[in-house]
């Protein structure tokens, strides 16, 4: 051992000569601190919570990077508008406020495909087969998720998912061929469009399907890739009869596209007029008791009476591609996907199809849209500077009218307080009254208690029940209808059936069938 470098302080944590004939000191040295980062913070001084707060930020900043990435905006973007769309269904399906009796009409069909039988819609008329009505088999594509959760609000959440769906392709489009802020601007205006919310608050369609079809087919055309165009747009023809001319038209869209007469396009092509002349003159006609197709006493003259007014079809149009798109989707050929809903327009004359109400517009959203994505690239280049500069300021110009109408349109009630409350008494006096019908039961019904209805009896359309006096009559009142009037206009419906009132709530009553004569 070498003491002499003991004795003289050499071991480690010692200096030499400290604590020799001082009686007291040990002559171990503290080890020193490092200095901490934060400085006065680290003594709980005045800026120590404040730092603390700064690093914790800086941490999840930091750890929730990879969440921020530009590749994920179009889905973040398709998440939000999902989220926004349930909630607006969902305060539909809790208020009892069903707009029509579409959503029992699916409802029907939906079921019957979920326990395994035909898609009989008797809203329609007692056993109508919904195939005879509109070829819409891509509706059995619901039946597991409905057999799990058997009610019209799955219907709804359903198609938000839909809806939201078609959301990424038109973000993920607008953000390759635009930039990220300006791709992320297209994104939410399409979801923000007046189209799709219109179509979100008109209770459920299948048209919710065609959305995310046309959206993808379309940024498929954009990528050149058209084996994917191909396989996004030809199951349009299962959605609804007249939307194989649409998937038609997208594979005329290929051949434009790459100039030459590409198989795929014109397999397209074929198979999507091809689908659309066998379900109208074949496959409907065989479901349809009647051998036909009820929809062509809709075209010409006699189906809506006079031609539509040219100002009527005009201001539609206009509504369409100005406050989405700024007419610059007039430049690019995908706009000519938009022309077979357009055509059928024209041909059938029926007022309905016109104007900004209903949901017959949100098929043309994606379209205009992803037209507008493919024109602005060229537009920014133009040798005219002020068309240079209204490409520029244009996404920006969309989004914020997007945005102004919005406080116009369905979206506008999720700021509402009102949204997120309990229902009023009167929705849930309705409810429990509807619950006293068993399940199983036939009931004539209109229009209010339909939600609460189809998914568990057997429900017919008021004064369509094809001879048949059903158990119960549920019916809203109208037009200062007393309870007794209803029971009257009940009674006279079904002559051979006594009816007595087995309860109200609101404007809702429902009489149950007492005896047969």
């Amino acid at each position: 051992m070498n003491t002499a470098a003991a004795t003289a302080g050499d071991a480690p944590g010692q200096v030499p000569g400290a604590g020799i004939g001082t009686g007291t000191g040990t002559g171990v040295v503290p080890p020193q601190r490092a200095a901490e980062p934060d400085g006065p913070a680290a003594d709980g001084g005045p800026q120590g919570p404040r730092d603390r707060l700064r690093r914790t930020a800086h941490r999840l900043h930091e750890r929730t990077a990879p969440l921020r990435v530009p590749r994920l905006d179009p889905y973040w973007t398709a998440g939000f508008f999902f989220l926004a769309y349930a909630v607006l269904a969902c305060w539909h399906f809790r208020t009892l406020s069903t707009s029509s009796w579409d959503l029992g009409i699916f409802e029907q069909a939906i079921r019957g495909y979920a326990h395994f039988g035909a898609p009989i819609v008797d809203l329609k008329g007692p056993g109508t087969n919904i195939l005879g009505d509109h070829f819409s088999p891509v509706l059995i594509l619901l039946a597991p998720l409905y057999r799990l959760f058997p009610s019209s609000l799955t219907l709804l959440i359903a198609q938000a998912a839909l809806f939201a769906l078609s959301v990424l392709p038109v973000t993920r489009a607008a953000a390759r061929s635009l930039g990220r802020v300006t791709g992320l601007a297209i994104g939410v205006a399409y979801g923000l469009s007046w189209g799709m919310q219109k179509a979100v608050d008109f209770d459920f369609h299948e048209i919710a399907f065609a959305l995310p079809l046309i959206a993808f087919a379309l940024e498929a055309v954009l990528r050149g890739r058209w084996t994917a165009v191909v396989c996004w747009a030809a199951p349009l023809v299962l959605v609804k009869e007249d939307l194989g001319v649409t998937a038609a038209t997208i594979g005329a869209l290929a051949l434009i596209r790459t100039r030459r007469a590409s198989p795929l396009a014109i397999g397209l092509v074929a198979f999507g007029l091809s689908a659309t002349a066998i379900t109208l003159g074949v496959l409907i006609p065989g479901f349809n008791g009647s051998g036909s197709y009820d929809y062509w006493s809709k075209f010409g003259a006699e189906g809506g009476g006079a031609a539509i007014p040219l100002v009527t079809a005009v201001r539609t149009t206009l509504w369409v591609l100005l406050p989405t798109t700024g007419l610059l989707a007039l430049r690019s050929p995908l706009l000519l996907v938009a022309l077979p809903t357009l055509g059928w327009r024209f041909l059938s004359h029926e007022p309905h199809y016109w104007g900004i109400d209903w949901h017959y517009n949100a098929v043309l959203m994606p379209v205009v849209f992803l037209a507008l994505i493919d024109a602005l690239p060229r537009v920014r280049v133009s040798t005219h500077p002020w068309l240079r500069s209204y490409a520029h300021h244009l996404p920006a110009a969309v989004l914020a009218t997007a945005l102004a109408l919005t406080t116009t349109l369905p979206l506008a009630r999720l700021t509402e307080a009102a949204t997120y409350r309990t229902p009023p008494a009167a929705v849930a006096a309705a409810e429990k009254l509807l619950e006293r019908i068993p399940d199983g039961a036939t009931v004539e019904s209109d229009i209010r208690p339909l939600s609460r209805l189809t998914g568990r009896t057997r429900v017919f359309w008021t004064g369509d029940t094809g001879g048949l006096s059903p158990d119960y009559v549920a019916v809203q009142l109208h037009d200062d209808r007393t309870p007794r009037q209803a029971l009257a206009e009940a009674m006279a419906r079904h002559p051979r059936s006594t009816y007595v009132l087995l309860g109200a709530a609101g404007d809702l009553v429902v009489f149950h069938r007492t005896s047969a004569r």
